[in-house]
């Protein structure tokens, strides 16, 4: 089962189980609940008397009826597993009345292209963590949510000197208005407020309110550059415990991971992370060796049988989050590329060999795919070179495109591969219904009784 690392619930491909956090023991540090969904004790977080006495956990059941919006964070990935939400709801009472955690902290680089790295003596073969993580916990933040439904908590990370924060859609999404706090690692609590949002990628950007101006930024790396067996540093706020570092190593990259809240759909071609993920994670940072961001921590897959970790852990690549954090700051949307086709699963063989790929059904008039010449029928196997495995995949990967980028699609048609020049185009929102750009873009495919209806962000 995959879970979605932020205020959101667990999601699992056999059974659907909420992002619920169990009540945290009383060493957490004050004022930062744990994520766990609406109604769990103190919110599923560290202990902290801001969210009312602690009480017994509500069932899956009761706390899908409490937790947030349609969030069971639950997600569907290639190899069929759950992903599930760690951003945690928990109760209304007095959420943010308690005083905030502290921790001392060495102030770390500026996000921007840059020659340098915070850590350079570190490398992913011989990682000095100890090094790292003081040099990039300033500008890891804990996001405190107050929603309709409830309160949570959350991750962050600081993305410039004006006090922005790049964080998951899910774990800010549902705030009521003046519903945000942001706590430093120094331990400095400040208002916050929502400057875009983009469910599609589940991606979010806030800033403070009246920012000090000794704010210590991350420095965004190159998620292009990550690669499988690279060492791994997720800083967070896992159950309220803020300032949390685990460590690991990229699993696999291009992980083609879906999750839905009962309406949009969001496919990202995550980084795998075998790092320990667990609720309240979500819209923290990937660091690499170096201590530069090249993800956002959002999703775990579990099993079913617990909420929290068990190796599986997701991330949005860098390149894409910090591309729609440019567009959020600037305009307060995002655009995203369209394709225009409808697609399935499915396999073609040419020159003797069978792959597996994106099988389109439909192809829309005057979509880019229309104009590239893509037919129904064709079976997509690789995009700029990079296989694809099927509806997903090809989906993922669009994605992680902008408008007016273009790419080359290898297809396989009638026994024959030829390649494809696609541009893509931006989707036109208000021009089709929510059902047609639901389906424009993927289906998915039928996986021998799998209840992809379970999938969602509870």
């Amino acid at each position: 089962m995959t879970q979605q690392t932020g205020p959101t619930d667990p999601q699992q491909p056999t059974q659907v189980v909420p992002t619920q956090a169990p009540q945290a023991p009383h060493f957490a540090p004050p004022g930062h609940p744990g994520p766990a969904p609406a109604g769990t004790p103190d919110g599923g977080s560290a202990p902290t008397p801001a969210y009312g006495p602690a009480t017994q956990a509500p069932t899956p059941a009761s706390a899908a009826a409490t937790r947030r919006t349609p969030w069971l964070a639950l997600v569907g990935t290639a190899t069929g597993a759950a992903l599930v939400a760690s951003l945690a709801t928990a109760g209304l009472v007095g959420a943010f009345d308690a005083t905030p955690a502290t921790t001392s902290t060495r102030a770390a680089e500026e996000p921007a292209t840059s020659t340098t790295v915070p850590v350079a003596g570190s490398s992913s073969q011989q990682p000095d963590w100890e090094a790292v993580a003081d040099a990039v916990r300033p500008s890891v933040v804990a996001i405190d949510v107050r929603t309709a439904q409830g309160a949570g908590t959350g991750s962050g990370v600081l993305i410039d000197t004006e006090g922005h924060v790049l964080t998951n859609d899910h774990v800010v999404g549902d705030a009521v208005d003046d519903g945000l706090r942001v706590t430093l690692s120094d331990g400095r609590v400040y208002e916050a407020e929502v400057v875009g949002l983009d469910p599609t990628t589940d991606l979010a950007v806030i800033r403070l309110v009246d920012p000090p101006a000794d704010l210590a930024p991350a420095q965004i790396g190159s998620s292009d550059e990550v690669e499988v067996g690279e060492s791994v540093m997720a800083v967070g706020n896992p159950l309220g415990l803020d300032s949390t570092a685990t460590t690991g190593i990229v699993s696999a990259v291009d992980r083609p991971v879906s999750t839905s809240d009962g309406g949009s759909t969001v496919v990202t071609n995550a980084i795998q992370i075998d790092a320990a993920i667990n609720p309240g994670n979500s819209g923290g940072p990937l660091f690499d060796a170096q201590g530069a961001v090249v993800g956002i921590t959002s999703s775990i897959a579990t099993d079913g049988s617990s909420n929290g970790s068990i190796g599986l852990g997701f991330a949005i690549p860098s390149n894409l989050a910090s591309r729609i954090a440019e567009q959020l700051i600037t305009d307060g949307t995002a655009e995203h590329a369209f394709l225009g086709v409808g697609l399935v699963d499915g396999t073609a063989s040419a020159d003797g060999t069978t792959r597996r790929g994106a099988q389109v059904e439909q192809v829309s008039d005057g979509s880019p795919a229309a104009d590239a010449g893509l037919r129904s029928g064709d079976v997509v196997v690789a995009i700029d070179g990079s296989p694809v495995s099927g509806a997903e995949s090809l989906t993922a990967h669009v994605r992680e495109h902008g408008a007016g980028d273009t790419a080359v699609l290898t297809v396989v048609r009638g026994g024959s591969t030829t390649e494809v020049t696609v541009t893509f185009a931006v989707r036109q929102a208000d021009e089709e219904t929510p059902q047609q750009q639901e389906q424009e873009q993927q289906q998915l495919p039928d996986r021998g009784g799998f209840p992809w209806d379970m999938f969602g962000r509870g």
